[in-house]
């Protein structure tokens, strides 16, 4: 058995699909009545159709790595400057940088560097 998608349900999927490929470069694989597929194994769900399904939403959290964190911060800022932030770009004391904030409709975001080892 493996994990094949990540669903998040969203308000509007057009915005949507343009935010995750703007910031994390994610294509569309499939399109399909309210379902939307991107790379990396990534599903939106447009809102009305998960409702239609299951009538609470659960806690989770999208974590992505990127090495370029400064890079990817700016590009952030640059295009969604309305975005909401948990954490704004920060160093731990073990020297991994993150920065976590919410996508267009809350679900909440998690950018890291790798760790080295």
């Amino acid at each position: 058995m493996r994990l094949r998608n990540i669903l998040i349900v969203v308000k509007d999927i057009e915005k949507s699909k343009k935010f995750y490929h703007d910031l994390f470069g994610l294509d569309i694989i499939l399109d399909n009545d309210g379902n939307v597929i991107l790379t990396e194994g990534l599903v939106l769900q447009d809102e009305k159709v998960w409702k239609e399904v299951v009538p609470e939403n659960n806690s989770c959290e999208l974590y992505f790595e990127e090495r370029n964190i400064e890079t990817f911060t700016e590009k952030l800022e640059k295009l969604y400057p309305e975005t909401k932030y948990v954490t704004r770009l920060m160093t731990y004391s073990w020297g991994q940088k993150v920065i976590r904030f919410y996508d267009l409709d809350g679900n909440l975001i998690e950018v890291r560097t790798p760790m080295r080892g």
